[in-house]
């Protein structure tokens, strides 16, 4: 039996520690077998620093001189510094995976979905669609900025020992190889398997007479009207082009034998493509290829020599300044700027003339290393929308199909007494957002709620939670919504929505100044017979009911008075000065969100120490701050078991001897996105688990508005320990990193099939018809809305 030891006060201890002799001091005395935890360490020093013993300190001098070298010489100390800063200072260059060349590594398993053959044809699609989308964000913004580091001279390397210039080229031989496996899995795997399927892409050489009437008809019905050729010469400078459109370069020769260049962009408002028929399959041929067989119409002066199409892509990131008078103004400026960014990449077909190729290249002064050639039709996102087509279920996944109500909800009309009752969770999207939806809706139109506060990060384009803001704002109560504008790409829709909400009488707020608002929370006021009471829902993802079919993602609902005091301090923090507080429950960035997170490893470490039970599980998107992975490291090295589910971008490397042998890192790509984060510490054997907005990086600990929070009801907690187990028992879509940063599907051999995404899926419908088998059996009848199940 293990004797329990004092419970280290970590705030105290790290507040107390902050001299680096004092450090290095209390660093040996924490490594002596007689002290147990820092907070010992810390005491004992006190002693020795106050006692009138000078022979005891002289005799510890020589031991702590010993270590302190130690330090300094290694170049990551393998014993336990005593306090975050301690630790994250005593590392000099660590295993560290470059953020830029995790991320393309993430793609790539998107990319893998795409060319799994067990997958349906139709699903490849879109994964291949998906990994399309990914990329050009990606050059939008992750690649601009490493070449506005290069532009600006910064020669420093990252945390992974790489220069700007260095990871531009890796990232560089990492995209020209990706975008080979994208088009190579399009054109010798999915597109025969869509052909053995009755769909197929076909060019004008292969259409009958029936069908290039039909294109003729249409070219000059709705194709001819919105295209506008733009020709290129000393008088008409090269076109301003939208970013990622899709464009035509023409290379004409004039009566003079002179050449001539000319421009088209394919127009965006026209479907990309065309189902044509008169046709035993359904065939689809591409705008642009249309709009290249019908070339010499629109030149009929002009002999056409050469033709190819084009895409670029512009860096997009906005520079605004947080200070601006209106901040709605600056930001729609800026959007406007985005438009003008300069070319990161210039994607063209394989087959371009040398002529049309050298045009393109000096004229938007792009380098060799920016330009893609493609052996295939240019901007792939147009697979989302073929991958849904009608009449084709049979190509796709099986839908998971929320189910109606949640079991936290099952039995419950009213939703303000099911939580009164206790703290409700939700599981989407293998439970229904509706739970979601209702909970604002109910407050939108109850007379007893008298105020309704709420953040918005990103939401739906016809969004249902934006529809009952205005209803309640239009009720009479009061209603404050925080509408985060700088939500990446978002922006616009964000803005139209702050309008109509302060149109119908919302006071609207955008957040503080220089940070982005991205916790996930709504709060309800309602005065009952015995006084205001405070609902929450809080949630680890946006507040939008499209994303959330095919998001996973966790909500809590609550009506703890604690939980309401820090809802409504967080709110005041937002919508005016008031000074952060301590809160009672929330874990709140960018105040104290990083030193709760390094303390709770921290305090792992001390419970291996004294032979408690530790371990730490995290679910994540993204993990890479360094300061967390040098903690990660050191508990590790403590003997810690780790265990980290990340689904895109990992930094840290596990499996290295010395370091991080004791870490194992997951990441599960399948049907639905992954998005929830949560946090579990073993915490001496009484584990505690949090869940929230916040991935483990340097912008969501240290520039957004986050929230992690507490599950503290034992049956709230108890499921989100097995959420947890599913999901690392998955060995369908889970993948495990290895030490070289390279990622491993999990070898099946010898174990069950468990997909953790159709497991959690059948387990919803599972227990919720369970309950609704028990009311009926007790004669209490099925619910109205738990009858579709």
């Amino acid at each position: 039996m293990v004797e329990k030891k004092e419970e280290l006060n970590l705030t105290t201890a790290s507040e107390k520690i902050t001299d680096e002799d004092v450090v290095n001091d209390v660093l040996d005395l924490y490594l002596k077998d007689g002290v147990k935890t820092l907070a010992d360490a810390t005491k004992e020093k006190e002693k020795v620093q106050t006692a009138d013993v000078k022979n005891v300190k002289a005799e510890a001098d020589n031991t702590v001189i010993e270590k302190t070298e130690k330090i300094k010489k290694t170049a990551i100390s393998k014993e336990l510094p005593v306090s975050p800063k301690a630790i994250v200072k005593s590392y000099g260059t660590f295993p560290y995976n470059n953020r830029e060349l995790s991320w393309m590594d993430f793609n790539y398993r998107v990319l893998e979905e795409a060319m799994e053959h067990e997958n349906p044809v139709l699903e490849r699609v879109n994964f291949l669609a998906i990994t399309a989308s990914n990329l050009d964000e990606f050059f939008m913004v992750r690649v601009a900025g490493v070449l506005d580091q290069i532009h600006e001279g910064i020669t420093r390397p990252d945390a992974s020992g790489l220069t700007p210039a260095q990871v531009f080229q890796k990232l560089t031989e990492k995209i020209h190889f990706f975008a080979k496996k994208q088009y190579s899995s399009l054109t010798r795997s999915i597109l025969p398997e869509l052909q053995q399927n009755g769909l197929k892409f076909v060019s004008v050489e292969d259409l009958n007479n029936k069908q290039i009437s039909f294109i003729n008809k249409y070219f000059d019905d709705e194709i001819f009207p919105v295209l506008t050729p733009l020709a290129v010469d000393t008088s008409r400078p090269f076109p301003l082009l939208s970013n990622k459109s899709l464009n035509i370069a023409v290379l004409l020769q004039n009566s003079e034998n002179e050449s001539v260049f000319a421009v088209i962009q394919v127009p965006s408002i026209i479907p990309r493509f065309l189902e044509l028929p008169f046709s035993e399959d359904r065939s689809f041929i591409l705008l642009e290829n249309i709009i290249m067989y019908k070339l010499q119409e629109l030149f009929e002066l002009y002999k056409i020599v050469a033709y190819t199409p084009f895409r670029i892509t512009r860096d997009s990131d906005l520079e605004i300044d947080e200070e601006a008078d209106d901040l709605l103004i600056e930001i729609q400026n800026s959007i406007k700027k985005r438009k003008r960014g300069k070319p990161v990449r210039l994607e063209i077909s394989k087959k371009c003339d040398s002529e049309l190729r050298e045009f393109l290249v000096s004229t938007l002064e792009v380098t060799e290393a920016e330009i893609y050639e493609h052996n295939g039709p240019l901007d792939l996102t147009f697979l989302s929308k073929f991958g849904r087509l009608s009449n084709c279920d049979n190509l796709r996944f099986s839908p998971i199909i929320p189910v109606s109500p949640p079991s936290d909800f099952y039995g419950y009309d009213d939703i303000f007494e099911a939580i009164r009752v206790k703290d409700r969770m939700v599981h989407h999207p293998y439970e229904s957002f509706d739970s979601v939806l209702k909970f604002i809706t109910k407050a939108a139109e109850d007379s007893k709620v008298l105020a309704i506060k709420q953040t918005l990060y990103r939401v739906s384009g016809n969004s249902p939670i934006i529809a009952a803001l205005i209803k309640a704002a239009e009720n009479g109560k009061q209603v404050t919504v925080l509408v985060e504008l700088k939500a990446r790409f978002d922006e616009e829709n964000n803005i139209q929505w702050a309008k109509k909400l302060e149109k119908a009488g919302c006071h609207v707020i955008y957040g503080l100044t220089g940070l982005k608002t991205h916790c996930k929370i709504c709060l309800v006021v309602r005065k009952e017979s015995d006084g205001m009471r405070r609902y929450l829902h809080m949630g680890t993802g946006n507040y939008n009911d499209s994303t959330a079919r095919f998001y996973t993602d966790i909500g809590m609902f609550t009506c703890k008075e604690e939980y309401g005091i820090d809802a409504s301090s967080l709110f005041n923090v937002l919508t005016g000065y008031s000074i952060p507080p301590e809160y009672n429950k929330f874990i709140v960035a960018p105040t104290g969100m990083r030193s709760f997170f390094e303390n709770m490893i921290i305090k792992e470490i001390d419970n291996q120490k004294m032979g408690l039970p530790s371990g730490i599980t995290v679910k994540v998107n993204s993990l890479v701050d360094p300061a967390l992975i040098k903690l990660l490291y050191a508990a590790s090295q403590a003997g810690v078991k780790i265990t980290l589910i990340v689904r895109g971008v990992c930094s840290l490397i596990p499996g290295l001897k010395g370091f991080s042998e004791n870490i194992t890192v997951y990441s599960i790509v399948g049907q639905l996105l992954e998005h929830s984060r949560i946090f579990k510490f073993e915490n001496g054997g009484q584990p505690v688990v949090y869940m929230g907005s916040a991935d483990w990086m340097p912008r969501n600990l240290d520039r957004r508005v986050e929230l992690v929070f507490p599950i503290e009801d034992e049956q709230l907690k108890e499921r989100s320990f097995r959420i947890l187990e599913l999901m690392l028992s998955d060995t369908v879509n889970a993948r495990i990193q290895n030490n070289d940063s390279s990622y491993t599907l999990i070898d099946k051999r010898g174990k069950r099939k468990i997909n953790s995404q159709l497991e959690f899926s059948r387990m919803a419908k599972k227990i919720l018809k369970s309950k609704t088998k028990k009311a009926i059996d007790k004669n209490i009848g099925t619910p109205r809305y738990a009858k579709n199940i």
